[in-house]
């Protein structure tokens, strides 16, 4: 080892032309400076310490930096550990290369593999391991994946098979084909290898795998249906549960229709189909439970809007004002319709009890309007019977009498009377009260 390496000679050199002048004295005390430098360098032995450097240069430069001197002194005696350091960075490059080579030589080419398996087989322990690794999980993973996709009892089972069946498919990967019918006897005498694939047999486990990759895309999609349609048929029950009037419910009610069609459109043997199945049984109950109600309520509802057209209809006849019979008939007729319509809404029906309220104030019309009817008849006969009555005295009176007989005036007293059957309100009112009033004046 030389006793000043080549480090160290050149943070010296450089202090050395820093502080030496420019002149000829400062030339000679560099010359003389850097030629002991290089008697060192070509001399071996024990690395020059501090004391070692400072008498070499100090005398011909007595300024000569300190801190220089301590750092070509670190620089020419390095550390033990640095030392262990650059012994353990030469081990791992060797490692790294012989790492390296093995790596080449592990290479899944059948023509280095086979040359090697011949040669070294030795050197493809690392191809062994990872096979035998590879085999074990793909088997294992197969067996997993299959149970819980073919038998997947809930969508967490699906999503663990999809787990696995990626884990087998990447086993599966890994596996060289070149190795199909190969069996390394040194390795597996210690190890008991597991793999005995033949290609057939390979080929078949990357089938299943392949099928079961398939069915899961099949399964997941069904699973994306099964979950839509269970959200339509949630979204259509609200809608139904708070739908104000009878066309928003028919609305929700073919929406629910919709959701149930999908679910009869779920892929037979997925376990989404098995998880509608029972779904469905209530599902179409519940529809034809409320389609029945909406159907209920919209004849209910329909029957209500006849009855209210009869009402307005009726309603136009003004009751404060006198009509005739024939008009309070018709009026009756109407009324009697309307109700008609209501008293065919059944006590199941949602709007049985608005029906009752307007059967109740439509029969109160009724009524009144059957009462202006016979008051009306009642009214119109006792004029009539007044007008006979007056009729047939005025023939019995003579055209030059100045007084009515007893009879007469008897006479007289009855019409008043058959006049006083009159009711206000009607008709024949008026006529009836001007009759009265000259009939009463007779009298006096």
């Amino acid at each position: 080892m030389s006793r000043l390496n080549q480090r160290a000679f050149e943070i010296l050199k450089a202090e050395i032309l820093r502080c030496s002048a420019n002149d000829i004295a400062g030339e000679v005390q560099r010359d003389i400076a850097l030629r002991r430098l290089e008697r060192f360098q070509a001399q071996t032995g024990t690395p020059l310490v501090l004391e070692d450097l400072r008498d070499a240069i100090v005398d011909l430069f007595p300024g000569f930096s300190e801190k220089v001197l301590k750092a070509a002194a670190r620089a020419n005696c390095p550390s033990p550990t640095t030392n262990r350091l650059r012994l353990a960075s030469a081990v791992l490059a060797g490692v790294a290369g012989l790492a390296s080579g093995i790596w080449v030589l592990n290479l899944p080419y059948p023509p280095i593999r086979w040359t090697v398996a011949r040669v070294a087989p030795i050197v493809l322990l690392p191809s062994f391991i990872s096979m035998d690794k590879n085999y074990r999980q793909a088997v294992a993973a197969t067996e997993q994946a299959d149970q819980l996709v073919n038998q997947a009892t809930s969508p967490a089972d699906l999503e663990l098979g999809t787990t696995k069946v990626k884990t087998a498919q990447k086993s599966l990967d890994a596996l060289p084909v070149w190795f199909l019918g190969y069996y390394p006897q040194a390795y597996c005498s210690f190890f008991q290898c597991g793999w005995h694939f033949t290609l057939d047999e390979f080929q078949g486990a990357r089938k299943e795998v392949a099928r079961m990759d398939a069915k899961l895309f099949q399964e997941n999609n069904a699973q994306t249906q099964l979950n839509q349609a269970d959200q339509l048929l949630g979204k259509a029950k609200q809608q139904y549960q708070v739908a104000p009037n009878a066309a928003e419910k028919q609305a929700a009610i073919a929406q629910w229709q919709q959701a149930i069609d999908q679910l009869h459109q779920l892929p037979d043997q997925t376990l989404a189909e098995r998880m509608a199945r029972p779904r469905l049984t209530a599902y179409e109950r519940d529809l034809q439970q409320v389609s029945g109600m909406a159907m209920g309520t919209a004849q209910s509802s329909n029957l209500i809007e006849a009855a209210k057209i009869f009402a307005q209809t009726a309603q136009q006849l003004d009751p404060k004002s006198p009509h005739t019979a024939i008009e309070w008939e018709e009026n009756q007729k109407q009324w009697a319709t309307a109700i008609d319509r209501l008293e065919k809404i059944d006590f199941k029906d949602p709007d049985y009890q608005q029906a009752q309220t307007l059967l109740a104030s439509y029969t109160q019309s009724l009524g009144n309007a059957e009462i202006r009817l016979k008051t009306e008849q009642a009214s119109t006969q006792a004029f009539e019977e007044a007008q006979r009555l007056r009729n047939a005295l005025f023939d019995t009176i003579p055209a030059n009498a100045t007084a009515l007989s007893p009879s007469q005036t008897g006479q007289l007293r009855v019409i008043a009377d058959t006049l006083d059957d009159v009711k206000p309100g009607t008709t024949v009112y008026t006529k009836a009260q001007v009759m009265l009033k000259a009939a009463n004046s007779r009298l006096k």
